[in-house]
Order: C-alpha cells, then sequence, then structure tokens
C-alpha cells in the first residue's frame, strides 16, 4: 500500500524543519525526510573528548527577546518550539592589520552602535541615523510584501520608493549616497561575509537589513547550540502528528500525467504527497530527476546561471583554560588584513579575513569549569584548494591551513593558544560536501549578486517568473532569501504558508 501525506519535506536543514513544523502546526499530513541520522544540517552540533561544539552558528539576527520579539522569535514562539535565548551586546570587534588599519568594538543597539562608529569615525552620526532610516524602510516594505500575494508596483514605488531604490544598488553604491565616510564604510562592511559577497556587489536591501537588524534586536543565540533549534522544531512536527524519517534517502520524484510533482522516490519505493518542499538546492533535485523533458527549460537555466557562494574551513579547539585566563573578552573578533571588502573577498585564500569566536564570552558555562572553546572562521573556494592536492595529503593540508591561522591570532592578541589544546576538529568544503550535500561545500547556496539578488528572486516567485515545477517548492538558505539561519527559518516558514494556502483553496474547490 502507497503511503499519501498532504505534504513530504525532503530534508531537515533548517528551512526544511520550520516548512515541516508550520505544516504540521496547521493540520496538515507532514512527513519529513533526512538522510543522515539527526535533523538540522548545519543546526547540530558534536562533541569532542569533554566539548560539545558548535558546527556553524555565530549569531542570529531578527530574533528579538519576549519583551521585544522579530521575526526569528515569532517563528519559534508560534509554534510552541522553547528556546532557551541568549544575547550578545556587542556586535564585533574588527582588526585591520593593514598600515591605515584599526582596532575597533562596535556596540549592539541602535545608539551604542552610532555612538561607537562616531567615536571611531567622527562625523558619522549623520549618515548613520540615515542608514538606520534605510533599514526602517525596509522593514516596512518586506512588512507589506508578506501581506500580499502578488505586490503592487504602484504601492511599491509610491510607498517604498527607498526600499526600491535600495534593491537595486550594492551596499557600497547606497552607503555613498548618504554620505558615509569611508572608513564608517569599511567597519561596517566587515559584515560582508556573513552574506558571502562583498559590499561593492552585495545587494544594498539584503545588506542593509541584516545589520539593521542585528543592530536593533540584537545578536541571539540558543544555550545549548543550533542543535537545540533543530530538536525543538522536530518536537513540534511529531507533537502534530507529523512522522520524521531519518537514515532514508530520497533519490529521486514521482511526477502525474500533468507533469505535476506528486512524491518521491526512496529507492524502489514510493511515497506519495500533494505538495513537496526541498530543503535540498535545485542543482541536486534537477539531477535526481534527471528526466529534464520534466524540468521547465527555465528552472534549468536559472540554476546553470547562478554562481554558488563560498564556503570556510573552520577549526574547533577545545582549551584546557578559561577565556579570563587567556584574556578573551570578545565573543566575535574580524581579523583584516585590507580595509576594502573586495580585496578581502579576493584575498580570502592567503588569509585576508577571518573571525573568531569564544562562545564562552555569551555562555559562561558553555563548557566544563577551567576550560573555554574558540572557533576560526577561515572563508575559501574550492577553487583555492592546491590543484595538486591528493586524498593522501588532505589530513596535513588542512592541518597547516589551519596553524598558520592560530599562530597568526596568537601573536595579533599576545596569548598562547596551541599549549593548550585539548581537542581540536578541521571541517573543510569536503567536509561540507559530504556532510550537507552541496554543490562545491558551499554553505552560502547560491551568491546574492547584483541580477540575482533577494528582491529579483522574490519577485520571479511570486510572479511565477522563475519556472517553478508544479508542486514542487525550494525553502532553504540557498531559496529566494539568500543564505544564513534566519533566512532560512524565514524561507521555510513563507514556503509553507503558501503550500497551507493553496491546499486550501484545492480543497474548497472541490
Amino acid at each position: 500500500m502507497i503511503k499519501t501525506y498532504d505534504v513530504i519535506v525532503v530534508g531537515a536543514g533548517n528551512g526544511g524543519l520550520m516548512a515541516a513544523a508550520t505544516t504540521a502546526k496547521h493540520g496538515l499530513k507532514t512527513l519529513i525526510i533526512e538522510k543522515h541520522n539527526l535533523p538540522g544540517g548545519c543546526a547540530s552540533s558534536f562533541v569532542r573528548g569533554r566539548f560539545e561544539f558548535e558546527p556553524s552558528l555565530h549569531e542570529l539576527c531578527s530574533v528579538g527577546s519576549a519583551e521585544n520579539p522579530y521575526t526569528i522569535y515569532k517563528y519559534f514562539d508560534n509554534l510552541g518550539a522553547k528556546i532557551d535565548w541568549r544575547y550578545e551586546k556587542d556586535c564585533f570587534r574588527v582588526i585591520c592589520t593593514a598600515e591605515d588599519g584599526y582596532d575597533v568594538v562596535v556596540h549592539g543597539g541602535r545608539q551604542g552602535f552610532i555612538d561607537s562608529l562616531e567615536a571611531a569615525v567622527p562625523g558619522s552620526k549623520e549618515s548613520l541615523e540615515k542608514f538606520f532610516a534605510l533599514g526602517d524602510a525596509i522593514r516596512d516594505a518586506m512588512a507589506y510584501m508578506g501581506t500580499v500575494k502578488i505586490p503592487n508596483p504602484i504601492t511599491l514605488l509610491g510607498k517604498h520608493g527607498d526600499f526600491i531604490n535600495a534593491g537595486c544598488h550594492s551596499a557600497e553604491e547606497v552607503m555613498r549616497a548618504i554620505g558615509m565616510p569611508q572608513k564608517t564604510m569599511d567597519i561596517i562592511n566587515t559584515y560582508w561575509c556573513y552574506l558571502g559577497v562583498p559590499t561593492d556587489e552585495l545587494n544594498a536591501m539584503h545588506f542593509i537589513s541584516m545589520v539593521t537588524d542585528y543592530i536593533d534586536f540584537g545578536a541571539a543565540m540558543p544555550k545549548n547550540r543550533s542543535h537545540e533549534l533543530s530538536l525543538a522544531l522536530e518536537k513540534v512536527i511529531r507533537d502534530n502528528g507529523g512522522d520524521v524519517w531519518y537514515n532514508i534517502e530520497v533519490t529521486g520524484f514521482l511526477f502525474d500525467e500533468e507533469n505535476a510533482v506528486c512524491g518521491v522516490k526512496i529507492g524502489d519505493k514510493e511515497v506519495r504527497a500533494k505538495k513537496v518542499i526541498s530543503n535540498v538546492i535545485p542543482d541536486n533535485v534537477y539531477n535526481m530527476i534527471g528526466d529534464y523533458d520534466k524540468i521547465p527549460e527555465r528552472c534549468v537555466k536559472l540554476a546553470n546561471a547562478r554562481e554558488l557562494g563560498m564556503s570556510v574551513v573552520t577549526c574547533y579547539l577545545g582549551l584546557d583554560c578559561t577565556k579570563e585566563e587567556l584574556g578573551i573578552k570578545d565573543y566575535t573578533v574580524f581579523v583584516t588584513s585590507d580595509r576594502n571588502p573586495r580585496k578581502q573577498y579576493d584575498g580570502v585564500k592567503d588569509g585576508s579575513l577571518f573571525i573568531v569566536n569564544c562562545l564562552n564570552v555569551v555562555i559562561p558555562d558553555a563548557t566544563e569549569a577551567g576550560t573555554c572553546t574558540l572557533f576560526f572562521t577561515l572563508p575559501l573556494f574550492v577553487k583555492d584548494f592546491p590543484a595538486d592536492l591528493t586524498e593522501k595529503e588532505y589530513k596535513k593540508w588542512k592541518n597547516a591551513f589551519v596553524e598558520k591561522y592560530i599562530e597568526r591570532y596568537e601573536k595579533l592578541m599576545g596569548i598562547d593558544i596551541r599549549s593548550h589544546i585539548e581537542e581540536i576538529a578541521i571541517a573543510t568544503p569536503v567536509t561540507f560536501a559530504r556532510y550537507l550535500s552541496t554543490p562545491a561545500g558551499t554553505i552560502y547556496g547560491y551568491a546574492s549578486l547584483g541580477w540575482d539578488n533577494v528582491l529579483l528572486r522574490s519577485v520571479f516567485k511570486s510572479t511565477g517568473l522563475d519556472g517553478a515545477i508544479k508542486n514542487l517548492e525550494f525553502c532553504g538558505g540557498h531559496a529566494e532569501l539568500g543564505d544564513g539561519y534566519s533566512s532560512a527559518y524565514s524561507s521555510g516558514d513563507a514556503t509553507a504558508r503558501k503550500v497551507i494556502a493553496e491546499l486550501s483553496e484545492e480543497a474548497d474547490d472541490e
């Protein structure tokens, strides 16, 4: 007997979990299928010795708090998914080691942010106030777009003109237009690496929205690593009658006589559904389908035209000393060798930018007493791997690659890290390709470029110009909202609500 669901979600990453939790909560018979033995994808944790490490999450934007909730907080709260949120009061510390460099701690909260940058770059205040005004305008426009199926162009142009302008220019173009001093731009633009595209090309709407959300609602993280988020969503699915299948890989998609998706294949078995939501990147889905007669030509062209985002090498260190013994006070430290984001981007393989996080700054008891962890994030592209790197030499290469950053950070901060290392784990794009099954191990999905930015993706999807396959929806960091935990959750929620509405309309028609 063939089992039938209202909704099948392929992949239990952030977007897929949010989508499945939302459809299950709304009473739809939901199944989520995950090839690994636990949920979350990047949003997980792993243990080495006496340390539990966070694989990827630096911090979440768009969360807010119980007193001032924003989108991500509301998603989890409305689903009944309880999270022990913790917050970081400072945005980041950035150390630029160039001759004309700087060492600046940027505080959180709108006023704290403005005051920090005004102190670092006198004369910044007026442009920063304009920057936040644009953030408010973008937030208002996004709220409007969330209330309609297809946005009215006249309304967008008449009431949300700043949103349209921001959506049509790069972050740097907009920041220059509001008169922001170059050094202030350089400091703020440190955030480019959270979106994987340098700010001379990164869509202004996307960038300003992310930055102002971080500042206005604080940087948040779950106490028990991002695995806490994944388990909370999985519980919602199960508590609302949904099924969760682990250690099972979807190998294909089923189509009806109208070339509409009607289920999935698992080896030689079939599972039927009215709607299928994929948390798997379109490149992989189209390869699984195989028969390109079933895929609209526009879908294939769009996937081929898109550029994959960057990946990273990450190093997880469990240390046998405390952060106080090391003299570490900052949760997030960006280290750059050049003030220019484009040069940082072009020089990642040479160490032009890296990030160091110490979770104990925000969550003091994240490790046992007398210990702490450090998390190094080193942006890298697969193309930057040594061309002659062999499987035999891979481990030696990644260890040497990471060690030079640890040594560099030790010298910069005047601390000893290496003699305190109790546990070390290193992940590269090869690791992410293996665990996430993303092309080239990208953790950013598709790069948010000038022609393929968030605004245009949203318009294409809402108007059907993306040439979507009937009954198949995509969610996650590769979808219209771009990469990142917050974007993936928002994508999962929006996709689920679209599916809920369509199934409700179909039921009414019957």
